[in-house]
Protein backbone atom coordinates (compact mmCIF):
# COMPACT_ATOMS: atom_id res chain seq x y z
CA UNK A 1 0.00 0.00 0.00
CA UNK A 2 1.12 3.65 -0.61
CA UNK A 3 2.31 6.12 2.13
CA UNK A 4 -0.61 8.82 2.47
CA UNK A 5 0.85 12.68 1.31
CA UNK A 6 -0.40 15.27 3.02
CA UNK A 7 0.51 19.32 1.78
CA UNK A 8 0.29 22.07 4.25
CA UNK A 9 0.22 25.03 2.00
CA UNK A 10 0.99 28.44 4.24
CA UNK A 11 2.08 31.71 3.64
CA UNK A 12 5.15 32.52 6.36
CA UNK A 13 8.13 30.75 8.29
CA UNK A 14 6.44 29.64 11.85
CA UNK A 15 3.08 29.01 10.38
CA UNK A 16 3.82 25.75 10.26
CA UNK A 17 5.22 25.23 14.17
CA UNK A 18 2.49 27.64 15.82
CA UNK A 19 -0.44 26.60 13.97
CA UNK A 20 0.49 22.86 13.57
CA UNK A 21 3.46 21.85 15.29
CA UNK A 22 1.59 19.44 17.47
CA UNK A 23 -0.57 17.65 14.06
CA UNK A 24 2.61 17.32 12.00
CA UNK A 25 4.58 14.83 14.70
CA UNK A 26 1.30 12.65 14.41
CA UNK A 27 0.85 12.69 10.83
CA UNK A 28 5.08 11.56 10.80
CA UNK A 29 4.44 9.22 13.07
CA UNK A 30 0.74 7.77 11.29
CA UNK A 31 3.31 6.62 8.34
CA UNK A 32 2.61 9.85 6.38
CA UNK A 33 4.49 11.67 4.08
CA UNK A 34 4.02 15.47 5.25
CA UNK A 35 5.18 18.60 2.51
CA UNK A 36 5.29 22.03 3.19
CA UNK A 37 4.36 25.07 1.21
CA UNK A 38 6.32 27.93 2.55
CA UNK A 39 4.95 31.01 0.49
CA UNK A 40 7.24 34.25 1.79
CA UNK A 41 10.48 34.78 3.19
CA UNK A 42 8.90 36.23 6.55
CA UNK A 43 10.75 39.46 5.77
CA UNK A 44 8.63 42.40 7.01
CA UNK A 45 8.43 40.05 10.80
CA UNK A 46 9.21 42.11 13.61
CA UNK A 47 12.38 40.94 15.24
CA UNK A 48 13.83 42.14 18.46
CA UNK A 49 16.94 44.02 18.48
CA UNK A 50 19.04 41.51 19.86
CA UNK A 51 18.21 38.96 17.07
CA UNK A 52 19.03 40.83 14.48
CA UNK A 53 22.96 41.40 14.18
CA UNK A 54 22.73 37.38 13.32
CA UNK A 55 21.92 37.20 10.14
CA UNK A 56 22.76 39.66 7.36
CA UNK A 57 19.08 39.92 6.59
CA UNK A 58 15.86 39.05 8.28
CA UNK A 59 14.63 36.78 5.95
CA UNK A 60 17.97 35.14 6.22
CA UNK A 61 17.05 34.66 10.13
CA UNK A 62 13.36 33.74 9.68
CA UNK A 63 14.51 30.56 6.98
CA UNK A 64 17.08 29.68 9.22
CA UNK A 65 14.49 29.34 11.85
CA UNK A 66 12.36 27.17 9.05
CA UNK A 67 15.08 25.11 9.24
CA UNK A 68 15.56 24.30 12.63
CA UNK A 69 11.72 23.86 12.67
CA UNK A 70 12.22 21.46 9.84
CA UNK A 71 14.38 18.92 11.80
CA UNK A 72 11.83 18.92 14.43
CA UNK A 73 8.80 18.03 12.49
CA UNK A 74 10.59 16.50 9.66
CA UNK A 75 8.82 17.12 6.37
CA UNK A 76 9.66 14.96 3.78
CA UNK A 77 10.13 18.12 1.53
CA UNK A 78 9.34 21.93 1.83
CA UNK A 79 8.88 23.98 -1.02
CA UNK A 80 9.07 28.08 -1.23
CA UNK A 81 7.94 30.24 -2.98
CA UNK A 82 10.34 32.72 -2.87
CA UNK A 83 7.41 35.37 -2.69
CA UNK A 84 8.20 38.77 -0.66
CA UNK A 85 6.30 38.65 2.88
CA UNK A 86 3.55 41.65 2.53
CA UNK A 87 2.91 42.86 5.73
CA UNK A 88 -0.68 43.59 7.23
CA UNK A 89 -3.35 44.84 5.38
CA UNK A 90 -2.88 48.70 4.15
CA UNK A 91 0.60 48.86 4.63
CA UNK A 92 3.15 49.91 2.66
CA UNK A 93 4.80 46.64 1.73
CA UNK A 94 1.92 44.88 1.00
CA UNK A 95 2.18 47.33 -2.57
CA UNK A 96 5.69 45.81 -3.23
CA UNK A 97 5.50 44.30 -6.58
CA UNK A 98 7.15 41.11 -5.07
CA UNK A 99 5.17 40.97 -1.97
CA UNK A 100 2.75 38.00 -2.55
CA UNK A 101 -0.15 39.71 -2.08
CA UNK A 102 0.70 42.18 -4.74
CA UNK A 103 1.32 39.06 -6.84
CA UNK A 104 -1.87 37.54 -5.81
CA UNK A 105 -3.72 40.61 -6.98
CA UNK A 106 -2.42 41.47 -10.39
CA UNK A 107 -1.09 37.75 -10.96
CA UNK A 108 -3.44 35.34 -9.63
CA UNK A 109 -3.05 33.00 -11.98
CA UNK A 110 0.75 32.93 -11.48
CA UNK A 111 0.66 32.35 -7.83
CA UNK A 112 -2.34 29.67 -8.73
CA UNK A 113 0.33 27.51 -10.77
CA UNK A 114 3.16 27.15 -8.61
CA UNK A 115 1.10 25.78 -5.96
CA UNK A 116 -0.77 23.67 -8.74
CA UNK A 117 3.11 22.45 -9.76
CA UNK A 118 4.13 21.52 -6.03
CA UNK A 119 0.73 19.81 -5.77
CA UNK A 120 1.44 17.56 -9.21
CA UNK A 121 5.18 17.15 -7.99
CA UNK A 122 4.04 16.08 -4.48
CA UNK A 123 0.91 14.51 -4.94
CA UNK A 124 -1.00 14.68 -1.54
CA UNK A 125 -3.92 13.16 -1.05
CA UNK A 126 -4.47 15.26 1.31
CA UNK A 127 -4.17 19.32 1.45
CA UNK A 128 -4.34 21.81 4.32
CA UNK A 129 -4.77 25.53 3.99
CA UNK A 130 -5.41 28.57 6.17
CA UNK A 131 -9.36 29.43 6.39
CA UNK A 132 -10.66 32.03 4.18
CA UNK A 133 -10.17 34.95 6.35
CA UNK A 134 -6.45 33.25 6.40
CA UNK A 135 -6.80 32.70 10.36
CA UNK A 136 -6.19 36.13 11.02
CA UNK A 137 -6.68 38.47 8.61
CA UNK A 138 -3.14 38.40 7.39
CA UNK A 139 -3.29 39.85 3.49
CA UNK A 140 -0.40 36.57 2.72
CA UNK A 141 -2.60 33.81 4.52
CA UNK A 142 -5.36 34.93 2.26
CA UNK A 143 -3.50 34.85 -0.82
CA UNK A 144 -1.89 31.76 -0.27
CA UNK A 145 -5.25 30.37 0.74
CA UNK A 146 -6.98 31.53 -2.28
CA UNK A 147 -4.37 30.03 -4.45
CA UNK A 148 -4.12 27.02 -2.96
CA UNK A 149 -7.96 26.57 -3.34
CA UNK A 150 -7.59 27.27 -6.66
CA UNK A 151 -5.20 25.14 -7.56
CA UNK A 152 -6.84 22.27 -5.95
CA UNK A 153 -10.11 22.96 -7.79
CA UNK A 154 -8.36 23.29 -11.25
CA UNK A 155 -6.78 19.44 -9.92
CA UNK A 156 -9.73 18.14 -9.37
CA UNK A 157 -11.10 19.13 -12.77
CA UNK A 158 -9.14 18.24 -15.63
CA UNK A 159 -8.78 20.57 -18.78
CA UNK A 160 -12.06 19.45 -21.17
CA UNK A 161 -11.64 15.65 -22.99
CA UNK A 162 -8.28 15.17 -20.38
CA UNK A 163 -7.82 11.21 -19.96
CA UNK A 164 -8.88 10.51 -15.96
CA UNK A 165 -6.98 7.29 -15.98
CA UNK A 166 -3.71 8.38 -14.24
CA UNK A 167 -4.22 12.13 -14.15
CA UNK A 168 -3.61 13.39 -10.50
CA UNK A 169 -6.43 14.61 -8.50
CA UNK A 170 -5.81 14.87 -4.69
CA UNK A 171 -8.84 13.93 -2.60
CA UNK A 172 -9.71 16.19 0.08
CA UNK A 173 -9.05 19.24 1.09
CA UNK A 174 -9.18 21.00 4.52
CA UNK A 175 -8.85 24.88 6.17
CA UNK A 176 -6.82 24.48 9.58
CA UNK A 177 -9.03 25.54 12.52
CA UNK A 178 -8.22 27.65 15.53
CA UNK A 179 -9.93 26.65 18.51
CA UNK A 180 -12.66 29.07 19.49
CA UNK A 181 -12.11 28.91 23.04
CA UNK A 182 -8.87 30.73 22.71
CA UNK A 183 -10.27 33.40 20.80
CA UNK A 184 -13.08 33.88 23.36
CA UNK A 185 -10.08 33.69 26.02
CA UNK A 186 -8.18 36.18 24.51
CA UNK A 187 -10.85 38.55 24.21
CA UNK A 188 -11.87 38.30 28.08
CA UNK A 189 -7.74 38.73 28.57
CA UNK A 190 -7.70 41.92 26.98
CA UNK A 191 -10.60 43.36 28.09
CA UNK A 192 -10.05 42.49 31.80
CA UNK A 193 -6.63 44.10 31.40
CA UNK A 194 -8.16 46.99 29.75
CA UNK A 195 -6.88 46.49 25.93
CA UNK A 196 -8.76 46.67 22.45
CA UNK A 197 -9.17 42.98 21.56
CA UNK A 198 -9.41 44.76 17.79
CA UNK A 199 -6.22 45.67 18.33
CA UNK A 200 -3.66 42.70 19.12
CA UNK A 201 -0.28 41.69 18.73
CA UNK A 202 3.22 42.99 18.71
CA UNK A 203 1.99 45.93 16.35
CA UNK A 204 -1.31 46.31 17.74
CA UNK A 205 -2.68 45.36 14.13
CA UNK A 206 -4.75 41.96 15.14
CA UNK A 207 -8.16 42.58 15.28
CA UNK A 208 -9.01 39.39 17.39
CA UNK A 209 -12.76 40.21 17.42
CA UNK A 210 -12.70 39.61 13.47
CA UNK A 211 -11.03 36.20 13.82
CA UNK A 212 -13.56 34.99 16.06
CA UNK A 213 -16.41 36.05 13.79
CA UNK A 214 -14.87 34.70 10.58
CA UNK A 215 -13.84 30.95 12.61
CA UNK A 216 -15.73 28.75 10.07
CA UNK A 217 -17.40 24.71 11.53
CA UNK A 218 -14.87 22.01 12.34
CA UNK A 219 -15.82 18.86 10.99
CA UNK A 220 -12.63 17.05 12.08
CA UNK A 221 -10.66 16.62 15.28
CA UNK A 222 -7.54 14.67 15.60
CA UNK A 223 -5.65 13.99 18.61
CA UNK A 224 -2.55 15.52 19.24
CA UNK A 225 -1.57 15.83 23.46
CA UNK A 226 1.21 13.25 22.83
CA UNK A 227 2.97 15.51 20.30
CA UNK A 228 2.97 18.73 22.51
CA UNK A 229 6.81 18.36 23.24
CA UNK A 230 7.71 18.32 19.36
CA UNK A 231 5.50 21.61 19.10
CA UNK A 232 7.02 23.34 21.86
CA UNK A 233 10.45 22.38 20.29
CA UNK A 234 9.49 23.94 17.32
CA UNK A 235 7.93 26.79 17.91
CA UNK A 236 10.98 27.45 19.85
CA UNK A 237 12.72 27.68 16.89
CA UNK A 238 11.08 30.51 15.70
CA UNK A 239 12.85 32.46 18.45
CA UNK A 240 12.68 35.84 16.44
CA UNK A 241 8.16 35.89 16.50
CA UNK A 242 8.28 35.12 19.95
CA UNK A 243 8.12 31.43 19.46
CA UNK A 244 8.96 30.39 23.15
CA UNK A 245 5.55 31.51 24.21
CA UNK A 246 3.72 28.20 24.13
CA UNK A 247 6.01 26.87 26.90
CA UNK A 248 4.93 29.89 28.85
CA UNK A 249 1.22 28.19 28.34
CA UNK A 250 0.37 26.05 31.68
CA UNK A 251 0.35 21.89 30.70
CA UNK A 252 -3.02 21.71 31.79
CA UNK A 253 -4.55 24.54 29.88
CA UNK A 254 -2.47 23.53 27.12
CA UNK A 255 -4.44 20.35 27.38
CA UNK A 256 -7.96 21.81 27.80
CA UNK A 257 -6.96 24.11 24.68
CA UNK A 258 -4.99 22.05 22.58
CA UNK A 259 -5.76 18.58 22.90
CA UNK A 260 -7.14 18.12 19.62
CA UNK A 261 -6.50 20.27 16.32
CA UNK A 262 -9.68 20.62 14.56
CA UNK A 263 -9.83 21.24 10.79
CA UNK A 264 -12.88 22.08 8.26
CA UNK A 265 -13.55 19.95 5.54
CA UNK A 266 -14.02 21.81 2.10
CA UNK A 267 -13.87 18.83 -0.19
CA UNK A 268 -15.75 16.54 -0.28
CA UNK A 269 -18.17 19.00 1.39
CA UNK A 270 -20.08 17.55 4.46
CA UNK A 271 -23.77 17.30 4.29
CA UNK A 272 -23.80 19.09 7.77
CA UNK A 273 -21.94 20.78 10.16
CA UNK A 274 -20.80 18.09 12.52
CA UNK A 275 -17.28 16.56 13.55
CA UNK A 276 -17.33 13.14 11.69
CA UNK A 277 -13.76 12.54 11.10
CA UNK A 278 -10.69 11.92 13.79
CA UNK A 279 -8.46 11.12 11.00
CA UNK A 280 -8.20 13.12 7.32
CA UNK A 281 -7.26 9.79 5.85
CA UNK A 282 -11.12 8.78 6.22
CA UNK A 283 -12.08 7.24 3.28
CA UNK A 284 -8.82 8.37 1.36
CA UNK A 285 -8.16 5.77 -1.37
CA UNK A 286 -4.23 5.61 -1.14
CA UNK A 287 -3.95 2.96 -4.24
CA UNK A 288 -6.30 5.22 -6.57
CA UNK A 289 -4.72 5.47 -10.61
CA UNK A 290 -5.50 9.12 -10.06
CA UNK A 291 -3.08 9.83 -7.27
Amino acid sequence: MERGRLVISYAHPDDESFGLGAAIPKWIDDGIDVYLICATNGEVGTVPEELRGKHETTAALRLSELECARRHLKFKEVFMLGYRDSGMPGSETSRHPESLCYQWQNHPANVTDKVKEILQRARPHVVITFNRYGGYGHPDHIAIQRATVKAFEELRTPASGAALNGVYRPQKLYYAAFPKATIWLRILSARLKGQDPRRMGRNQDVDVVKTLEHIEPVHARIPVARYFDVWEQASSCHASQGGGRITRTSRWLRRFLYSKQGFTRVFPAPERDRVDEDDLFANVDLNSRQT
